[in-house]
């Protein structure tokens, strides 16, 4: 009886190891199943703040304003397999890769607190968006499908405190955030918006990729003056914020809005271009950029707003992000007014 015992706990071993790489699951990230629990992948070593060495993380000179949350992004590739970039500087994963990102604030400790983790697992089936939200001692974080509310408080850059619900999406919404033609795709790894915490973090997550294509120089970014023109920051902060729904593939491509990767017709930036449709977020304002007057700009208008029936981006902000709105109220102005 010994040595079967011993041979099934044998057995069990082999099973748990098998599909296993640096300790993450590849059969969890590439399977067709969803894990209640984060922890079946093997991304985190018992908690948020413990990635596993596995990892590449990375981060973004212009990202995705949600709230003023701080936000940790790696990248997983199964071993032996590598991304490749476009002539467009995006990145383009193998089955069986995941993009995991994590948001969170700081403490009164001093200490982030990571409230959820979003996962993008590339799946034979394509890519496949996952909301996970910790638990209140960290130690793992459950699939919510339908979302979630968390009740938060925080330091916004100029001191002042917060409270909020912070939304967590559900899965619809994160579909909403990353369709191109109704397919889920990522939105965030394009070449030269990416960012690195350490020369040592850049050269590993470089010696994974096959750069064969030309890369442009990297972009302008939102929020330091020295990177680029008040135009060129603009329109990165728009490509980032906006440019996922509003392109021609996107879910707002209906208002003739286009903030993604090449646009560059002032029309289709809004610049003296009337809403499609003059409902009650047009806040009677005739233009959606008026050159010369941020105050009486519909995009303006609709990024001060926190009414769901006004703002915009519609998801994934609950508060409004003064300094973004700093920066597109000061290109605005700058504009010719003839």
């Amino acid at each position: 009886m010994r040595v079967l015992a011993a041979a099934v706990a044998c057995l069990a071993l082999a099973v748990s190891v098998k599909g296993m790489s640096g300790g993450i699951s590849d059969a969890a990230v590439a399977g067709a199943d969803n894990p209640q629990f984060l922890s079946a992948f093997g991304f985190f070593e018992g908690g948020a703040d413990r990635p596993s060495s596995t990892l590449l993380p990375y981060a973004l000179r212009t990202p995705l304003f949600t709230d003023y949350a701080e936000k940790q992004r790696f990248l997983y590739l199964p071993k032996g397999k590598s991304y490749t970039v476009d002539k467009d500087g995006r990145l383009q994963f193998p089955i069986g890769s995941a993009l995991i990102k994590s948001f969170g604030y700081t403490d009164a400790s001093g200490r982030l607190k990571i409230i959820e983790t979003r996962l993008l697992l590339h799946r034979a089936e394509g890519w496949v968006a996952l909301p996970y939200v910790w638990n209140d001692d960290g130690s793992d974080a459950e699939l919510k499908v339908g979302g979630a509310r968390k009740a938060v408080e925080f330091a916004k850059p100029d001191g002042a405190r917060m409270a909020i619900s912070y939304a967590v999406p559900n899965k619809n919404q994160c579909k909403q955030c990353h369709s191109t033609k109704d397919i889920v795709m990522p939105v965030g790894p394009v070449w030269q918006n990416l960012a690195f915490a350490t020369v040592r973090a850049r050269k590993a997550f470089e010696k994974r990729g096959a750069l064969a294509n030309a890369i442009p120089a990297n972009e302008a970014k939102w929020d330091d003056a020295r990177s680029g023109s008040l135009e060129a920051r603009a329109l990165a902060y728009l490509r980032v914020n906006c440019g996922h729904c509003h392109k021609p593939t996107g879910s707002a491509s209906n208002s003739g809005l286009f903030y993604d990767d090449h646009e560059r017709n002032s029309a289709a930036l809004g610049i003296g271009k009337r809403p499609v449709a003059a409902g009650r977020g047009s806040g009677n304002f005739e233009f959606v950029i008026e050159p010369g007057h941020p105050e009486r700009s519909i995009l303006i208008y609709r990024m001060k707003s926190t009414d769901p029936g006004i703002a915009m981006p519609e998801l994934g902000r609950s508060t409004v992000h003064g300094e973004g709105v700093a920066l597109l109220e000061a290109w605005i102005k700058a504009m010719p007014t003839t």
